[in-house]
């Protein structure tokens, strides 16, 4: 058991971010007064300032990290790193149009020309921006925003939910790249007379074998059932084309509902079908640090 002390001692420390090892920045000379970067040395490993540009703590803030007086507190208790160093030194300032900053370990989207937002897809609209079937599309939505959106990965026909648009080339490329897991979790109603099998949950756990390779589901479990019709939500990190759909047909159930509800920390929520919403700072940071930006 911890003594009094000791846990008033972990109570009062604050963790350090789990993404990044902090190096501290020191901008000021061996009498302790402030200097400058030499303009030669912008850019190296220990030198973050930029003369001209803007002052860390004002970043913050237009951020969304609260006042000026509050961000100069995250920065002076070392939760701050800037291309990867931790920065406690006030009156640094940074060009936020070349430079990467996290807080806490998420990354912070500094250029505004990039947007990423939420899309409820509705059940009928094609995961694509034109139809040469002429069926229902993207395009309704993406024309809500004035920088030009594209969809991030696809949702089938039939299917709703939650479905990313950025203008970030280098974000979508990395949520739909295999490499970086990303979790998807998706609610499944189907027919079931008197109740799926107790086997189910566990077999989508254990995987099953599709015609491309076997599939497994990252977990699973049943969130509602009454003898007619059940209710199964899986997560699982694959992309295959219609792979949740097909798991469950090789257990000889037909969906007939699919809706996707999250994609890595970006949740659905109450978002209404047809809805949009733009990413809050810390979702977007989040799901950045997710996959390594």
């Amino acid at each position: 058991m911890a003594t009094k002390g000791s846990g008033a001692t972990g109570r009062g420390r604050r963790r350090r971010s789990a993404f990044t090892p902090p190096r501290t920045v020191r901008l000021r000379d061996d009498q302790g007064a402030r200097v400058a970067a030499a303009p030669e040395e912008q850019g190296s490993d220990g030198d973050l300032h930029r003369e001209g540009g803007e002052r860390l703590q004002k970043v913050l803030a237009r951020a969304g990290f609260g006042s000026r007086r509050a961000c100069e507190t995250l920065i002076s208790t070392g939760r701050v790193t800037v291309d990867g160093t931790s920065v406690q030194e006030q009156g640094v300032r940074i060009d936020p149009a070349t430079q990467v900053v996290h807080v806490d370990g998420r990354r912070l989207q500094l250029d505004t020309e990039k947007l990423t937002v939420v899309l409820n897809k509705p059940r009928h609209v094609v995961s694509a921006m034109s139809d040469p079937e002429g069926r229902r599309d993207l395009t309704e939505f993406s024309e809500r925003f004035a920088r030009r959106l594209y969809h991030v990965g696809r949702l089938d026909y039939e299917t709703e939910g939650l479905l990313l648009l950025t203008n970030d080339g280098e974000l979508a490329h990395r949520l739909t790249h295999p490499s970086f897991l990303v979790e998807k979790t998706y609610v499944c109603r189907f027919d079931a007379p008197g109740g799926p099998p107790r086997s189910l949950v566990r077999t989508l756990r254990d995987g099953v074998e599709l015609d491309d390779g076997p599939a497994r589901a990252d977990s699973a479990r049943v969130l509602a059932q009454d003898g007619r019709e059940a209710v199964v939500e899986v997560t699982l990190h694959e992309g295959r084309n219609r792979i949740v759909r097909r798991m469950f047909a090789s257990q000889g159930f037909e969906l007939t509902t699919l809706v996707r509800t999250r994609i890595g920390p970006v949740l659905l929520g109450d978002l209404g079908a047809g809805e949009t919403r733009e990413l809050t700072g810390r979702e977007l940071g989040t799901l950045m640090a997710e996959v390594g930006l």
